[in-house]
């Protein structure tokens, strides 16, 4: 698939929540993160400066919300598309991590505004106008109510029609949903709305039951162009009616996990974006997520 945008805007769709983030003995780093907004970070970094990269969520208007889009227009992301609400806040989570790099998490998301940021059909179409390239995950979709998810399928359909790439990472969290059946359901009607889909396999083989990255990439036939990420295993990918694998270099060592996927969509879509050729972008997301994994918390600095 060639990705020839003239409109230079990219739009992510999701909830960024206050992260908290061990650090050396018990003490713990207060930031910013969250799966879509992670992506939209390392896309502000890997792309061009004439690119406007933005976030669409809501937050409240408490200072910590405050100090949540002024990191986010600090960090050169258009905050536009961002709505306040004056009776909720922003949601908050733990980092656990295990000797191998491994995390869990513990979230405190219950009066998460995010929850809300698809409440106005026309308000999201409105926002979606323009943009080139629209990304949102799973997560994005799990935090909404069925009637939000609704509005935002039909906003980005609206978008799609009139010019936009929709990219997509299903990032299966069972979790926020109230059964895997209705999470199954609606990652594959969101796939099919999608140009390019992300998907991890490790997920998708519990809950898809896909037996290798070759059963999911040929689950998400109806999208164009599909990445099937594997860990440090082979990923297995579709372009243009091209299907090869793609084996990333090793990492020397795992520190952190977080947002491995994250930066790895972030640093492929940019190189595709920029006009480079899938196995280029492929290898562009691996050296980003190498990196990141090497490193403690969501957002590395990357000079």
């Amino acid at each position: 698939m060639s990705i020839d945008l003239k409109a230079k805007r990219v739009l992510a769709i999701g909830e960024c929540m206050v992260e908290m983030a061990p650090q050396a003995g018990a003490l713990y780093k207060m930031g910013f993160a969250g799966d879509t907004f992670n992506t939209t970070w390392y896309l502000r970094r890997c792309l061009p400066a004439d690119w406007s990269v933005g976030y669409l969520t809501a937050v409240g208007q408490d200072g910590v919300s405050d100090r949540m889009i002024g990191f986010m227009a600090d960090s050169g992301i258009d905050t536009s598309a961002v709505i306040r609400r004056p009776d909720r806040t922003v949601g908050l989570y733990m980092i656990q991590l295990s000797d191998k790099g491994e995390r869990s998490f513990a979230y405190w998301r219950n009066q998460s505004a995010a929850r809300l940021l698809a409440d106005d059909e026309a308000q999201l179409i409105q926002r979606l106008s323009g943009v080139g390239l629209a990304y949102f995950s799973g997560i994005t979709l799990a935090i909404l109510d069925v009637q939000g998810r609704a509005r935002l399928f039909a906003a980005l359909a609206a978008a799609r029609a009139a010019g936009t790439k929709v990219a997509f990472d299903p990032n299966l969290r069972p979790a926020l949903w109230s059964d895997s059946n209705m999470m199954c359901e609606t990652i594959m009607q969101a796939a099919a709305q999608s140009d390019i889909v992300l998907p991890s396999f490790d997920d998708e083989a519990r809950w898809f039951g896909d037996t290798d990255p070759a059963a999911t990439l040929a689950r998400y036939a109806q999208a164009e162009e599909v990445v099937v990420k594997n860990g440090e295993g082979a990923m297995r990918v579709r372009s243009s009616g091209h299907v090869f694998d793609f084996q990333p270099p090793a990492v020397a060592q795992v520190v952190d996990s977080t947002a491995a996927g994250d930066s790895f969509n972030a640093a492929y879509l940019a190189a595709r974006l920029a006009g480079t050729g899938v196995p280029t972008a492929l290898q562009a997301g691996a050296a980003l997520a190498g990196r990141v994994i090497g490193a403690r918390g969501a957002l590395v600095e990357m000079s």
